[in-house]
């Protein structure tokens, strides 16, 4: 048995329509594509943002801001959320939290102050909020702040 041999059968695959060859196929002449014009040309048409000459969408509405190419994203993540990931640890690092698969590699990281802080912890992150600074420090850990 060869590929060209199982279903679909020979006498039921449907054949392709051959345009410009003839006109008793019915689709001789100028092949469907009607007497000139853009469209019956090869690679006739226009593109599919094109408005018929009227000034685009785009074009129509106002510009407005600015994108700052020197902004600083940070993956906020809860005390709660990192401790509850690294049950009776005492020392969490950046390492740590990225291989746990709590934000990606490489990413800016500010602990925020939602959950509870119940032993003393040390956590390593770039930003702290003045609530998770509190809270850690509180149940007698440390809030180690990164540079970058």
């Amino acid at each position: 048995m060869r590929l060209h041999e199982i279903y679909p059968f020979q006498e039921e695959r449907k054949n392709r329509k051959r345009v410009g060859r003839g006109g008793g196929s019915g689709w001789g002449g100028t092949s469907g594509k009607g007497h000139k014009g853009q469209n019956a040309r090869s690679g006739g048409g226009v593109p599919a943002w094109f408005e018929g000459g009227q000034m685009p969408l785009a074009r129509r509405l106002p510009k407005r801001g600015f994108k700052n190419p020197f902004r600083e994203e940070y993956v906020a993540l809860n005390v709660g959320q990192i401790l509850g990931a690294f049950e009776g640890r005492t020392e969490i690092s950046l390492e740590d939290i990225y291989e746990r698969g709590l934000c990606k590699k490489g990413a800016l990281v500010k602990v925020l102050g939602m959950g509870e802080v119940s032993a003393a912890v040390t956590i390593e992150a770039h930003r702290f909020s003045a609530s998770a600074t509190e809270k850690i420090t509180k149940a007698g850990g440390t809030a180690k702040a990164l540079e970058g």
